[in-house]
């Protein structure tokens, strides 16, 4: 095991702030648009896209300030993980904190981007934007975010 391998050694807790941030894979699934089943509280995911993610690297393009131009955004953090049960299985955050390693295709694993790419675990080229979708929005319920 390297050193580089700082989320097996280190509590997600006891990150730094920028061991944190680079968990995240840049997947933009977080970003996709959810509904929730009132019934059974059941979330599934839609490929219509927060308008702030810019779909061509899969980043937002306002992040710093993501949280106040929606309110519907949340801010991950060590001690709101549990309770942000809308996170994608792939996601590195919940991976960890179930217990998991991070897989093979992770940035902090491959060295970059393009495996995730390949393996198809982004929302690139999969979503619209949301100030461009106006049907009903169930009609756009997809399972490819929930895929390992």
């Amino acid at each position: 095991m390297s050193q580089d391998d700082f989320w097996r050694t280190t509590a997600l807790q006891d990150m730094s702030e920028a061991q944190w941030e680079s968990l995240c894979d840049g997947c933009g699934k977080c970003c996709l648009i959810k509904l929730q089943d009132e019934d059974t509280n059941d979330i599934v995911f839609t490929d219509i896209v927060c308008d702030l993610l810019d779909q061509n690297n899969c980043q937002c393009s306002d992040y710093q300030n993501r949280t106040v131009r929606v309110p519907d955004c949340v801010k991950l953090t060590p001690e709101n993980l549990q309770q942000v049960n809308f996170m994608p299985p792939s996601c590195a955050y919940r991976l960890l904190h179930e217990g998991h390693d991070l897989p093979d295709w992770h940035p902090l694993r491959s060295g970059g981007r393009t495996a995730m790419i390949n393996a198809r675990m982004s929302v690139q080229g999969r979503v619209i934007a949301e100030s461009l979708y106006h049907d009903d929005i169930e009609e756009r319920v997809v399972a490819w975010p929930l895929e390992l």
